[in-house]
């Protein structure tokens, strides 16, 4: 039988409470997992995810921008510091409607992302579709990886 030990003597339990000791805990961690924020202030701002890949011959960035357009977006890159900012506005509320859950969020974001290599920044090129940003940055001649083949002698 288990025992429980409170201060320093045991607690009278049965194993039947012990379990239903251990449903509430487990209970209380799943509520706590899912707990709905109460204000705007509880959620984290607006940070759109991204990916980042790497090609032989370049980096290329994706960024989920669901609701933005061309010109809520400007991308720069500095000393191989990507950087991509911008702002989702929101709508203009209805002051006659009830909300019941407001999830969205809106706000300005900035997302600065360290690339690696040396790029060609003259060759950036990104493009805007359907709500993904997807930016291509061509590696710098000296970085692109090369094979040299290697004599072997005696």
């Amino acid at each position: 039988m288990l025992e429980r030990w409170r201060g320093n003597k045991p607690a009278v339990t049965s194993p039947f409470r012990e379990l239903l000791t251990f449903q509430e805990e487990i209970n209380k961690l799943f509520d706590d997992f899912f707990k709905v924020p109460k204000t705007l202030d509880d959620v984290a701002k607006f940070i759109p995810d991204i990916d980042i890949a790497e090609t032989k011959d370049a980096f290329i960035i994706k960024a989920d921008l669901p609701g933005l357009s061309e010109k809520d977006i400007e991308v720069s890159l500095t000393n191989n510091i990507l950087t991509i900012k911008g702002e989702r506005k929101e709508e203009k509320e209805e002051k006659d409607k009830n909300y019941y859950r407001k999830e969205r969020v809106f706000g300005s974001f900035l997302r600065e992302i360290q690339i690696p290599k040396k790029v060609q920044s003259d060759k950036v090129k990104a493009k805007f579709k359907n709500g993904v940003l997807e930016i291509k940055l061509p590696k710098a001649e000296e970085e692109k990886e090369k094979t040299v083949k290697i004599e072997v002698g005696e």
